[in-house]
């Protein structure tokens, strides 16, 4: 998604004690920065937040980090975040900037993240570009490093060819498929289902969402 640059998102990002600009730092130790033991749940490209947002606010006894690379999508991530916590301490979630094709530099081996979010990625369509897919095997096997043995990866798509490639991906890469469907609004195989505002859109096109759970062998 493309977006205009918001010039005030620099400051507000920097003023925000749950933003994180050079998340790297806490690499293999992001257990310690929440100072608790908590499940810690991974959004890769959060977008403007709204999913993040309000998932967190219901599970404060899970942390949650939310990852996105372009400025403006942060500072509205930002805000979308301070709505939703506007009447609690924003204490479970980190707003982190980071390019998910290099998400080794930010988490090790030690950090076990217990879930991986992947909403609505560019599904990269071209053959020279599909290297670039969230779900690619390639990046697969970066979260491998950093999953739990008993992690999950929930990842929801309205593109047919995405989703159909993703499930080769997973399934080559040594991931099970726990749960699939073609049409999740009509199939709910997740336990709550955060709509997102690219889901709002697609489904009242007609466009049914694709959605899958994977877990590691």
């Amino acid at each position: 998604m493309r977006i205009r640059r918001k010039k005030w998102a620099k400051e507000e990002l920097e003023n925000a004690e749950f933003y994180i600009d050079k998340p790297e730092i806490y690499k293999n130790n992001w257990i310690n920065k929440f100072s608790n033991n908590n499940p810690i749940y991974l959004e890769l490209g959060c977008g403007k937040g709204l999913f993040i947002s309000n998932l967190a606010i219901k599970h404060e006894n899970i942390n949650f980090i939310a990852v996105d690379m372009i400025e403006a999508m942060l500072g509205l991530s930002k805000r979308n975040i301070e709505y939703a916590y506007k009447d609690h301490k924003i204490d479970n979630i980190y707003l982190i900037r980071a390019n998910v094709e290099r998400i080794f530099y930010v988490f090790g081996e030690k950090d076990k993240v217990d879930r991986i979010y992947i909403n609505f990625c560019n599904p990269w369509p071209k053959g020279k570009h599909k290297k670039r897919r969230l779900t690619y095997p390639k990046q697969l096997e970066n979260y491998k490093t950093f999953l739990s043995s008993n992690g999950q990866i929930y990842f929801k798509t309205d593109d047919d060819d995405l989703f159909n490639e993703s499930i080769e991906y997973f399934e080559s890469s040594g991931f099970k498929i726990l749960k699939k469907t073609y049409d999740l609004h009509n199939e709910m195989i997740f336990d709550e289902n955060i709509i997102t505002e690219h889901e709002k859109m697609f489904s009242e096109k007609g466009i049914k969402i694709k959605a899958l759970i994977a877990s590691l062998k």
